[in-house]
C-alpha cells in the first residue's frame, strides 16, 4: 500500500514536471521561432528599431513569452529536482541547478529585449545613438540564446543519466538526451570558433527529438515503479 501511494505521487510529480517542461516548449517556440524574427532583424538594427516602434505590442508579446520561457525552465528543473532527489540526489541537484543557469541565460535575453523597447519608444532625439544601442542589446539577446547553448547541453547530462540507470523511463530515451546534451556542445564551440559548418545546426536535433520525447513520456505515463 505505501508503495503504490508513493508510485501514485511520483506518478504526479512526473505529469506536472511534463506540463512545466511543454509550457517551457511552446513559450520557446512562439517566441523564440514565431515571433523574434518580426522584430529582432539579424545584422540590421534600423529595421529592427523601426518594428520595435511600430509593432511595439507584437514587440511585448516576445518580451512576454521570454518571461514565460524563463518561469517554465526554473519550474521544470525544479519539479525534476523533485522527481528524482530521493535516489538520484547528486544528479537531481546537478540537473536542477544547470536547468536554473538555463533560465538565468534565457532572464538576460530578456532583460535586453525589455531594454531595446524602453531604448526604441524613449525620449532620446539622436537616431544614431538608438541605432547602436539597438545593435548591443541585439548582440546581447543573439548571444545568450547562443552561449547558453553550453548549458542547454549540459543540463541534459544528468537527466539522460538518471534515465539510464533508474530505468523509470525508457532507456534509448536517457541516450537521445545524453546524444543532444553532445550535440548541443560541439554545435556551441563549433559557431564560437567560427568554424563554417553548413550542417550545425542538425547537431541539436537529437535533443530535439529526446526533449520531446521526454515531455511526452511523462506526461502520459510519468514514471515507471522501482524494481529494486
Amino acid at each position: 500500500m505505501i508503495a503504490n501511494t508513493e508510485q501514485k505521487r511520483l506518478i504526479k510529480t512526473a505529469r506536472i514536471t511534463g506540463l512545466w517542461y511543454l509550457m517551457m516548449a511552446i513559450t520557446g517556440i512562439l517566441g523564440f521561432m514565431v515571433f523574434h524574427s518580426q522584430i529582432f532583424v539579424s545584422g540590421n538594427p534600423e529595421q529592427t528599431l523601426t518594428n520595435l516602434v511600430e509593432l511595439e505590442s507584437t514587440a511585448r508579446i516576445r518580451l512576454l513569452l521570454e518571461f514565460g520561457i524563463v518561469i517554465s525552465q526554473a519550474l521544470t528543473a525544479v519539479w525534476f529536482f523533485k522527481l528524482f532527489k530521493d535516489n538520484y540526489e547528486w544528479e537531481a541537484w546537478t540537473l536542477g541547478i544547470w536547468g536554473m543557469v538555463n533560465a538565468l541565460a534565457i532572464m538576460i535575453s530578456a532583460i535586453s529585449i525589455a531594454s531595446a523597447i524602453g531604448i526604441a519608444n524613449s525620449e532620446i532625439s539622436a537616431m544614431e545613438d538608438k541605432v547602436l544601442l539597438i545593435q548591443v542589446f541585439q548582440n546581447i539577446i543573439s548571444n545568450a540564446w547562443g552561449i547558453g547553448g553550453l548549458f542547454f547541453g549540459l543540463w541534459l547530462f544528468p537527466m539522460g543519466y538518471i534515465v539510464i540507470k533508474s530505468k523509470r523511463l525508457p532507456v534509448w530515451l536517457g541516450r537521445i538526451i545524453i546524444l543532444g546534451g553532445i550535440g548541443y556542445l560541439i554545435s556551441t564551440v563549433i559557431h564560437y570558433a567560427g568554424i563554417d559548418f553548413s550542417f550545425n545546426r542538425f547537431l541539436t536535433l537529437p535533443a530535439t527529438i529526446g526533449e520531446f520525447w521526454m515531455i511526452g513520456y511523462l506526461l502520459i505515463f510519468g514514471i515507471r515503479p522501482s524494481y529494486k
